[in-house]
């Protein structure tokens, strides 16, 4: 139908005029967009993440209104963090998640159609070992508490580096939450941890004695969507990921406001949030063929651990170079 009207109309012509009035939307009125969003604005997009300072570039995006300001609507889901952020996905009550690479992995097994888009940040000093009062070697561990995902795979490798069997220590598998106090029972005699949960382990009577890159663990996040929601909105994922690499350089140039960013958006502690975020490498980047064999290394460990039957479609569900081409 052409959106052309002529100047002059007769009397008879009303009707059609009042059709035309509700047909307006063909001739530039309100869209449609693939998320459902009306009126030209940008659709919803949910973030999954967790709550520690290792999200800080999210929350301080998020309290500043730069994904506003961008002319994005993006909205936090805070879950309980490891496998939750990226189930979220898989569920559709978020669009994309910040995940770990050793917690992404199991769940790109479960759900093939998961996509890494890229790194936004990594460490290998942000987990630490903490060891109960009183154990001054790894040798005297009998038992440790760890959670899923990265904090499994660094145990293992803790005690490995160590020279010890991991098959003679009992691992106790808890939420983050619950590990300092069982280190206070005695029921552990160490776990490896982020703060706050490390800080309140040294609280509980324990000691630091490392961190995970002491015996060559490092971890990296990374943003995930669904391919589906990613063929209708690769130009919006791209938007946002920009925003979270601005957000982290942001945060290299001022943890103390992130630390406070991350305070007014989850609760965290400011001075354990500041400090944490000092260890981290706030650097958003492309996946490359590096990632892809760290990646096979951490899917052997679970194949072997019979956590997960076999590995991810790398070529698939990493996607290389994306970073570079849509978000730089």
């Amino acid at each position: 139908m052409s959106c052309l009207h002529r100047p002059r109309r007769r009397p008879a012509a009303v009707l059609f005029t009042l059709l035309a009035l509700l047909l307006a939307t063909a001739c530039g009125g309100g869209t449609t967009d693939s998320a459902g969003s009306a009126g030209g604005k940008s659709p919803t997009v949910r973030i999954a993440l967790g709550v520690d300072g290792s999200y800080a570039p999210l929350y301080l995006a998020a309290e500043r209104g730069m994904f506003k300001k961008a002319g994005l609507d993006v909205q936090l889901m805070q879950v309980e963090g490891g496998p939750a952020a990226a189930q979220a996905v898989t569920a559709g009550t978020a669009q994309m998640s910040a995940n770990a690479d050793s917690t992404a992995l199991p769940q790109m097994v479960s759900n093939p159609r998961l996509r890494a888009l890229g790194v936004f940040q990594s460490s290998g000093r942000y987990l630490k070992v903490v060891l109960r009062k009183g154990i001054t070697s790894p040798r005297q561990i009998k038992a440790m508490g760890s959670i899923q995902g990265i904090g499994l795979y660094a145990t293992h490798e803790y005690l490995r580096h160590h020279g010890l069997d991991a098959d003679s220590v009992k691992i106790r598998q808890s939420s983050p939450q619950e590990i300092p106090t069982m280190l206070q029972r005695g029921d552990i005699d160490g776990y490896i941890l982020f703060d706050p949960w490390a800080a309140k382990g040294v609280e509980a009577g324990g000691h630091l004695a490392g961190s995970i890159g002491d015996f060559g663990v490092t971890y990296k996040q990374w943003l995930l969507t669904d391919d589906t929601w990613l063929k209708q909105n690769e130009e919006l994922a791209g938007k946002v990921f920009k925003v979270v690499a601005e957000a982290d350089r942001l945060v290299t140039g001022d943890p103390h406001a992130a630390a406070l960013a991350a305070h007014e958006q989850a609760q965290l502690p400011v001075a354990q949030t500041e400090q944490g975020v000092g260890e981290i490498s706030f650097t958003s980047r492309s996946l490359t063929s590096a990632d892809v064999a760290s990646s096979r290394k951490i899917v052997d460990f679970l194949i072997a651990q019979k956590l997960i039957k076999k590995a991810p479609d790398y070529d698939t569900v990493l996607l290389r170079g994306w970073y570079d081409q849509h978000a730089r």
